[in-house]
């Protein structure tokens, strides 16, 4: 540890011209070059300002209970969001509550979708994932990001928590629209994304009320049964987390999907060996989607007391941010970071894609699944698959989200 009086202050920080709009904020060009000269950077946002982390070296720091919290209102507040149905669902979500508050929204979600449960959805992804193919083999060019890579989440959570297939068009557009409030809200889309999210819960009130009234003996009633059981949570609570595990499950799902698929395809001898063996290099080649292209672009903390990072004094009180889109391309970590490669062997046990400490996703095991199945499917059935058009690229925010992505499965 640095003595105090050698340390640089939050002022020193160099701060960085930021729109989150401007696809060169979240370049990785721009990241390598910072994370070369400096560890951090302070960027505007809104109303303050916030710390983004480049190094993997500080990640456990940063994210680091003893140190920081989970950020809970702050990011709307900056924005000054102080109410309705964006800030309402912050609130109560448990990807934004910390201690005791997180422990008991999350707990009856975690056992529910606990890895060995949703390891036995793998066969019901290959399957939706062969139905799909099959419907677009050898019948020209088609929308890969909604036709493909968006429905295959959508209908396993769909069939997980009972909801008809004949709901999922307008139930993909609330998807869309509600994981916008997650991160920094774009004003200009507040109303839109307000409309979709009010009705996004009043359709899940009533999927709630019909399972306490006619138990299925699936996920959705054995949820509602451990809640009232339990009795500490709110029905606004118990709502959110529903929805909330609906957003994890969906919408960063179908841009990894697209991303990985893309990425595979600029790289034919990967593409080639993933043909040849499916099965086998299925998890790899997700891993490597994921690092390379990551959809979410940080893990937003805030400091519960004054904290040193390499060198800096960052005060309590002050958002902090790893930035994902920096770390997994940090060179102290991975070798030829820039390069796409999924016979790499550096990858690391937990990750980062998917958040890091008692906040990592509770969806993750089911997104791998539906990831490295989609993929496998993919090599197996259409190996002769090919983009048409322009490459897909991935639109700057908290949650990156793809643009669009033409797509021929050649029979």
């Amino acid at each position: 540890m640095a003595d105090t009086e050698t340390l640089k202050s939050y002022a020193d920080i160099p701060v960085l011209d930021w729109d989150l709009q401007d696809p060169h904020t979240s370049s990785y060009d721009l990241f390598r070059d910072l994370r070369a000269n400096t560890p951090l950077v302070k960027v505007p946002m809104g109303m303050g300002s916030m710390v983004l982390g480049l190094r993997a070296s500080m990640v456990d720091d940063i994210v680091s209970p003893e140190n920081t919290r989970q950020l809970e209102t702050e990011m709307k507040m900056m924005q000054g969001i102080f109410d309705g149905p964006i800030f309402d669902f912050v609130a109560q979500v448990m990807l934004f509550a910390n201690g005791d508050v997180h422990q008991r929204r999350r707990q009856p979600v975690a056992r529910t979708f606990a890895f060995k449960l949703m390891e036995a959805m793998r066969p019901r992804a290959a399957a939706v994932a062969a139905e799909i193919i099959n419907e677009h083999l050898g019948n020209g060019p088609f929308d890969y990001l909604h036709d493909f890579a968006a429905q295959i989440p959508a209908r396993i959570i769909a069939d997980i928590l009972g909801i008809p297939r004949a709901d999922l068009p307008v139930f993909l557009k609330w998807i869309s629209d509600t994981a916008e409030s997650i991160g920094f809200v774009n004003l200009e889309r507040r109303a839109d994304i307000e409309k979709s999210l009010t009705e996004f819960n009043a359709y899940v009130d009533k999927l709630l009320a019909d399972r306490r009234a006619n138990p299925r003996g699936d996920f959705l009633s054995d949820y509602v049964a451990a809640t009232a059981a339990s009795g500490d949570m709110s029905e606004a609570e118990i709502r959110a987390q529903v929805v909330g595990l609906i957003l994890a499950g969906s919408d960063t799902t179908r841009n990894s999907m697209c991303m990985s698929l893309h990425q595979l395809l600029q790289h034919p001898d990967q593409w080639k060996a993933l043909c040849a063996d499916p099965d086998g290099l299925k998890r790899q080649a997700s891993e490597e989607g994921l690092r390379f292209e990551p959809v979410v672009s940080g893990i937003p903390r805030v400091t519960i007391k004054d904290l040193e990072i390499e060198g800096y004094l960052i005060p309590a009180g002050a958002v902090l941010m790893v930035s994902i889109l920096s770390v997994l391309r940090d060179p102290a970590v991975y070798a030829e970071p820039e390069a796409f490669n999924i016979h790499r062997t550096d990858q690391q046990r937990w990750h980062l894609a998917f958040g890091a400490g008692a906040h990592r996703c509770a969806g993750e095991a089911l997104a791998r699944v539906e990831l490295e199945e989609t993929l496998a499917a993919v090599a197996r059935l259409a190996p002769n698959t090919r983009i048409v058009g322009a490459a897909p690229q991935l639109r700057p925010g908290a949650i990156r989200t793809v643009d669009q992505m033409q797509v021929e499965f050649l029979a």
